[in-house]
């Protein structure tokens, strides 16, 4: 409890917190705050036009920032909680900063407690890409985050340690259902087909 109310500090100081999801660990900001968000992407040494995912707490929260479908409604409905992405257009209530080439934003509901605990804490989506450096392997342990960012200058601000995780988790499935119909992206944990 007390590590999971600094991360929830961290992430409301705009700080980034390494975690773990159901899938891999990852990296989480406050996805509403830009140095935050900026943050993340040097921490990653990851190009800034390469978009990432925001998780929230509840379907409203997610229909607050991005057009929900019908189709994106049916397939909330029937994975969510879950490892699904789902890609829908994004409102004008999602800052410009965050994704800003991109008319459309991946949303995921996640199953595991923690992250859910850490949008509930915020009160707001948070971020959600794997605690790695761009290019590296997504890490299943916190040794092996510690490895990867041993010899940077930018280092995770907070790290809760869940253990190590399942290798044999596959990323999140992650569908485009911004135009409509229904386009895999990437294929992962949960099977809609």
């Amino acid at each position: 409890m007390e590590n999971l109310n600094k991360a929830i500090q961290t992430l409301k100081n705009g700080g980034v917190v390494a975690h773990a999801t159901d899938t891999c660990y990852g990296f989480a900001c406050d996805a509403l705050n830009e140095k935050a968000v900026a943050r993340l992407y040097a921490l990653k040494k990851m190009p800034l036009n390469k978009p990432v995912s925001i998780l929230v707490s509840d379907i409203e929260m997610a229909k607050k920032y991005g057009e929900f479908n019908e189709k994106a409604l049916d397939l909330s409905k029937k994975f969510w909680p879950g490892a699904l992405t789902i890609i829908v257009k994004r409102k004008s209530q999602l800052p410009i900063f965050f994704n800003p080439d991109n008319a459309n934003v991946g949303f995921r509901l996640p199953s595991d407690r923690l992250s859910a605990e850490l949008v509930r804490g915020l009160g707001h989506p948070i971020t959600t890409t794997s605690a790695n450096i761009s290019g590296e392997p997504s890490p299943y342990s916190v040794a092996k985050i510690l490895e990867q960012f041993q010899n940077e200058k930018l280092r995770p601000d907070f790290i809760i340690d869940s253990g190590e995780l399942n290798k044999k988790n596959l990323p999140s499935t992650v569908v485009d259902v911004s135009k409509g119909d229904l386009k895999v992206i990437r294929r992962g944990n949960v099977t809609i087909w």
